[in-house]
């Protein structure tokens, strides 16, 4: 199976379907962001602390990394940043686009992939943002060494990504009340599932999510050069039953220093 071509066509069909990490921004939120009144998030609901960006980001040089849907990058460049968005979904850019239309706004749009980032050139941004996303790659150690490969030395590197103890249960059976561990980490469908299950994804229009280690998400930011100077956690916000247990995202600001 091509895990790519696979996932850009769930998430395609996910615009389709209004599913809420693909829904634009509003015009107020937008008139907010230029009157410096500004948040993003890159997990499910707790914004990222303003302190872990610039002061100011007029001219700041933003890569919103596998992030369309017309939402952190409208907002990033409304509020003074040279934006540009990357995401493997068309649909999903198509969102970016049709922000930056009907607010003017200064948006370069890229359908890439977030783990060959090929056709940016080395040291050519500031910050990126990198909301949970790479939970769609087998493999996200590529995600890490390209983004510091395109960030200049003590750029920023804010990014998402699931805690992989959401994948250790059973999804149907959580939705039931039950706590059920059935699957080991790292987590890959291709791996743990049946062919009867990878079917009923399909029919499901699920995507296909891997769960990475917290090794290869922390460490491998730091093995690809960076130091990790912030952090926090997040969950569903009470609409599952694993966020009365723990908090199931975690987020990291990171600095590249070589």
């Amino acid at each position: 199976m091509k895990i790519n071509e696979y996932n850009q066509g769930i998430w395609d069909k996910k615009v389709e379907d209004g599913v809420s990490y693909t829904k634009p921004v509003t015009s107020e939120m937008i008139e907010e962001s230029k009157k410096g009144n500004w948040r993003i998030t890159v997990t499910t609901e707790k914004p990222v602390p303003r302190q872990w960006f610039p002061d100011s980001l007029s001219g700041v040089k933003i890569l919103c990394l596998a992030s369309g849907g017309g939402q952190q990058g409208p907002i990033l460049a409304a509020a003074g940043a040279e934006v540009t968005v990357v995401d493997l979904s068309e649909k999903q850019l198509e969102q970016d686009r049709y922000v930056a239309e009907r607010e003017n706004l200064q948006l370069t749009v890229e359908k890439g992939d977030m783990t060959d980032l090929s056709f940016i050139a080395d040291s050519t941004f500031d910050l990126i943002v990198h909301p949970v996303s790479n939970g769609f790659v087998e493999d996200n150690l590529p995600v890490w060494k390209e983004a510091a490969r395109v960030l200049k030395d003590g750029g920023t590197l804010i990014s998402g990504f699931a805690n992989p103890l959401l994948y250790l249960f059973d999804d149907e059976k959580e939705e039931r009340g039950i706590l059920d561990v059935t699957n080991s980490i790292p987590y890959s469908p291709l791996k743990q599932l049946s062919d009867d299950e990878l079917k009923t994804y399909k029919e499901r229009n699920l995507a296909l999510e891997f769960g990475h280690t917290l090794e290869d998400q922390i460490q491998g930011q730091i093995d690809a050069g960076f130091i990790i100077s912030g952090f926090y956690e997040d969950d569903f916000g009470g609409k599952r039953l694993l966020d009365q247990y723990i908090k199931t995202f975690i987020a990291t600001k990171a600095i590249k220093t070589m």
